[in-house]
């Protein structure tokens, strides 16, 4: 790898899980080696000219899950598991403005929100809600979600049988969610879904 003249390299930080991109740190070798060593991501702060890592004061840490290099060496970047916002703003990401400085809410990639859809069913079961639909649905257990699932499948064609896009986006949205619910009360998670998409079409 390929230290700049102050001994750091830029490091882009990327949920592993979303693929959202969350911030832009720097290291030098020991922030590198610490991170390697506890797993949770450490910076070289540049203003206080100190190691710090992530989240030591609001508990926002990153935890992380695999770090690679660019082609030329000079630049890394670490895919994690961040333990709430990553921005000292409280929000996600700490790229939401454009240009002009506006804020902007929609965050990139759209596929994020398959990301928190996960997040807040996994949130249902570990800690049930009453009156909350999704606690009833993992309640229900495998034949309550299965059923549902059927029935969104068969609303999605007959959607596409009236020719009806918004029709359509609404009933693949609600068979999505139930299939989120089943992975959940299966023990699995998109991530595995995304593995045997891997395995079959490669990349």
């Amino acid at each position: 790898m390929r230290f700049d003249a102050a001994g750091l390299i830029p490091v882009v930080v990327q949920h592993a899980r979303s693929g959202e991109v969350l911030m832009l740190g720097y290291m030098n070798e020991e922030a590198l080696q610490q991170t390697l060593v506890s797993g949770m991501v450490t910076f070289w702060s540049r203003s206080r000219q100190t190691l710090w890592r992530k989240g030591e004061t609001s508990g926002n840490v990153l935890r992380l899950v695999e770090i690679r290099q660019d082609c030329d060496g000079d630049a890394l970047l670490a895919f994690v598991e961040p333990a709430g916002p990553t921005c000292h703003t409280g929000r996600v990401s700490c790229f939401h403005r454009t240009l002009d400085g506006d804020l902007v809410e929609t965050r990139m990639p759209n596929s994020v929100i398959l990301t928190d859809l996960a997040n807040i069913v996994a949130q249902r079961a570990s800690a049930p809600k009453e009156g909350s639909y999704t606690t009833k649905m993992l309640t229900g257990g495998v034949d309550r979600i299965g059923k549902k699932i059927g029935e969104e499948a068969a609303e999605v064609i007959i959607a596409a049988k009236n020719g009806a896009p918004a029709e359509i986006a609404w009933e693949v949205a609600d068979l999505v969610y139930h299939l989120v619910v089943l992975l959940q009360n299966q023990g699995m998670t998109l991530e595995d879904v995304w593995t045997e998409l891997r395995r079959r079409y490669g990349g």
